[in-house]
């Protein structure tokens, strides 16, 4: 055989049309091992988890556990999120982080041609794990202060309705009333509440649950529990839509180190509460701050805010970020190019984020305002 014809055989396409066709989910900006950055991208809490969970890991690692498959329900840690949210754990289902439980809903919800409909720009794993599926996707432009489009996506009926709540990246939240309304007019269809930032919020759609059988209702660990790197997410619905979902579930999805320390985080949400209060903290002089300098703020309901200068392009402000050590999320899209979605970190960790920002936004305004 030649070398040429090896080539080509080699370069076949093995996989499904669609895939081939697909973009990648696009994370956000990961330091390298040694680089010492200001991360303010992916929306990790400054904050470290409670000591009752590095005790905790420290125990599972201990001994022969870990030789041990873990246990496939997640039933310590389960039984942990049904006491502290009152909500049975034939409710509760466990995933490797809200990702994955996200993942489990779209496969076992779409096949190729059924509709998935959310609102527009939100988080933008939705597109990937829709078109993994093969689903149509149908995208409602959020209104002019990210308001919710609720008649519009109610129309729709689509198979699958998914509402970010408290949306990312612009931190709104759409109230528990309106996502009740929402609830009733789709009836037999499922909607989905991603949850992920609602610790930072005023308010949640928990108490809706018992209320409305086709509701379900995600949350992770890895933002208000700062447990980001343990990968640890919850899924509320009715007992029905849980046993759907533990048919696509991986056996054991959750490693014993993952569960020995979300069953105890949970168990400490007083620890959670008091680095919330922190964040929202900082938060306020935050918003405050990027108003001054001339940004347009919506108020946020999480650990982020949407910083936005109509009209123009915020890359090169990022790149200029990224050059003084600290990193911060920018959209290369239409929606969003004008943009920056900055995570909350500490009050240090800000300061020095307004120092390095002040002057490349007083550059670059500079610059609109020379003449040609």
């Amino acid at each position: 055989m030649t070398r040429g014809v090896e080539s080509r055989k080699v370069e076949r396409w093995m996989f499904r049309e669609s895939i081939k066709k697909m973009a990648a989910y696009v994370p956000g900006e990961q330091p390298r091992p040694g680089q010492r950055v200001i991360k303010l991208n992916t929306n990790e809490n400054p904050y470290p988890p409670s000591p009752r969970v590095r005790r905790a890991v420290a125990a599972a690692v201990s001994g022969t556990a870990l030789r041990l498959y873990p246990a496939p329900r997640a039933d310590e840690f389960v039984a942990s999120a049904a006491r502290l949210y009152s909500i049975p754990q034939k409710m509760i289902i466990a995933g490797n982080g809200s990702d994955e439980l996200l993942a489990m809903i779209f496969r076992a919800t779409l096949g190729a041609g059924d509709t998935v409909a959310y609102a527009v720009p939100t988080y933008s794993l939705y597109d990937t794990l829709a078109l993994v599926q093969e689903a149509r996707i149908l995208h409602f432009p959020l209104g002019a202060d990210f308001e919710l489009p609720l008649e519009a996506i109610a129309q729709a009926r689509a198979k699958l309705t998914i509402v970010c709540n408290p949306n990312s990246p612009s931190g709104t939240l759409t109230p528990a009333r309106k996502i009740a309304a929402l609830a009733k007019q789709l009836d037999d269809r499922l909607l989905v509440i991603d949850e992920a930032y609602v610790d930072f919020a005023e308010e949640n759609a928990l108490p809706l649950l018992k209320r409305h059988r086709n509701l379900v209702i995600l949350r992770t660990l890895s933002k208000s529990y700062s447990l980001a790197g343990m990968r640890l997410g919850l899924c509320f619905a009715h007992p029905r839509a849980i046993n759907a979902l533990m048919k696509v579930k991986d056996s054991y999805n959750l490693s014993r180190v993952a569960l020995a320390a979300g069953a105890e985080a949970l168990k400490d949400s007083a620890w959670m509460r008091k680095n919330v209060e922190k964040v929202k903290r900082t938060r306020s002089v935050t918003e405050a701050a990027l108003r001054k300098l001339g940004f347009v703020v919506t108020p946020s309901q999480a650990n982020f805010v949407l910083a936005r200068m109509p009209g123009k392009n915020m890359a090169p402000v990022t790149r200029g970020l990224r050059r003084a050590g600290i990193l911060v999320r920018h959209f290369p899209t239409p929606l969003l190019r004008d943009a920056l979605r900055i995570s909350i970190g500490t009050p240090a960790e800000m300061k020095a984020l307004f120092a390095a920002l002040e002057p490349l936004i007083k550059q670059s305004t500079a610059k609109r305002r020379s003449p040609a």
